[in-house]
C-alpha cells in the first residue's frame, strides 16, 4: 500500500501541473461511449501513456486519455477509457483513476457503461439509471490494509448511488424526452459473456443489467466519500429461452448510437450540480 501511495502521489503531482482548474465532477466512460463527453469545453488533454504509473486501456473503443474542462459550467475531468479485472488488472489498478480523482478533489463521480439487459421490458439502446449493484466479481478494491486517509475501514454501501443525483438525471431525461429505465446492475469479472443458465440466475437474484465494470470503481468512490451517479447503456437484452449470440461489434455499435443521449443527461446533471452546489 505504501508503494501504491507513493506512485499515486507522483501521478497527482504530474496531473496537477497540467490542469488549469480543480475539478468538482469526475466522468468515467465505458465501451463505445466516448462521444458522450463531446459537450465538454476542453482545456487540457493528457494521454494515459504520458501519466506516470497510470494503467493503459487495452479494450477496443477505450481511447485512453484524460480530459479537463467544464460541462455546463461545471469544472470536471473525464476519463475516456477504464480498466477491467479481465484485462489482468488488480482491483487497486482498476480503481486507480478513482483514487486520482479523489486526490484531485472530485466530489461527484458520474460513471457510464455498456451492459447487457436482463429485464425483459428493456430494449437495446435504452439507458438504465443504476439504482444499486450486486458485486459478483469475487473481489473488492478494499481488500488488504485500509488507507485511513482515503476512507473508513468498513464503508456503508446502503446508498452507494446518490438519490439526489438520480432524481436530477430522471428530471433531465424527462425534459429531454429521453426514455430512462432504472434498475440493478450486476458486475461480473468477465470477459466471457453470460450463459443462459447464468442469465436465469442473475434475473432470479434481482439484476436488471449485467456488465464487467463499475462495481469496483463505485466501491472505491464511496470509500472516498464521493457521491455517485451510474448510467448503463443497454446494448442487448438477454432471453435465456431463446439466446442470441452477441458480438463485440454489435455491442459497440449500439453503445455508440446512444452516446449522444447519455451525454445530454451527463451535461444536464453537471449543470444542476454547478447551479446548486458550486455557484
Amino acid at each position: 500500500m505504501q508503494k501504491h501511495k507513493r506512485r499515486l502521489a507522483e501521478t497527482i503531482d504530474f496531473i496537477k501541473g497540467k490542469l488549469k482548474q480543480a475539478p468538482y465532477v469526475g466522468l468515467l466512460t465505458g465501451t463505445g461511449l466516448n462521444e458522450s463527453v463531446e459537450s465538454i469545453a476542453i482545456d487540457t488533454i493528457i494521454d494515459y501513456k504520458d501519466i506516470p504509473h497510470f494503467p493503459r486501456s487495452t479494450v477496443q473503443t477505450h481511447i485512453g486519455r484524460m480530459l479537463s474542462g467544464n460541462m455546463g459550467g461545471c469544472p470536471l475531468i473525464a476519463m475516456q477509457g477504464r480498466f477491467h479485472l479481465y484485462e489482468g488488472y488488480s482491483p487497486l489498478e482498476v480503481t486507480y483513476p478513482i483514487r486520482v480523482m479523489q486526490q484531485l478533489g472530485v466530489k461527484v463521480l458520474i460513471l457510464s457503461n455498456a451492459a447487457g439487459g436482463l429485464n425483459p421490458i428493456f430494449s437495446a439502446g435504452e439507458i438504465m439509471l443504476i439504482a444499486d449493484h450486486i458485486n459478483l466479481t469475487g473481489t473488492n478494491p478494499l481488500i488488504g490494509p485500509n488507507e485511513d486517509s482515503w476512507g473508513t475501514r468498513f464503508p456503508d454501501m446502503s446508498r452507494a448511488y446518490d438519490t439526489e443525483l438520480m432524481t436530477a438525471a430522471e428530471r433531465i431525461a424527462k425534459a429531454e424526452g429521453i426514455p430512462l429505465q432504472k434498475g440493478i446492475y450486476a458486475g461480473l469479472a468477465g470477459p466471457s459473456l453470460e450463459t443462459p443458465a447464468e442469465v436465469r440466475f442473475l434475473q432470479t437474484i434481482g439484476a436488471d443489467a449485467v456488465g464487467f465494470s463499475t462495481v469496483q470503481e463505485v466501491i472505491a468512490a464511496v470509500h472516498g466519500s464521493m457521491r455517485v451517479l451510474g448510467l448503463s447503456t443497454i446494448t442487448n437484452v438477454h432471453n435465456p429461452d431463446d439466446p442470441i449470440p452477441a458480438t463485440v461489434e454489435e455491442i459497440i455499435a449500439v453503445a455508440e448510437g446512444a452516446a449522444a443521449l447519455l451525454g445530454n443527461i451527463m451535461k444536464g446533471v453537471a449543470e444542476n450540480i454547478y447551479e446548486n452546489e458550486i455557484r
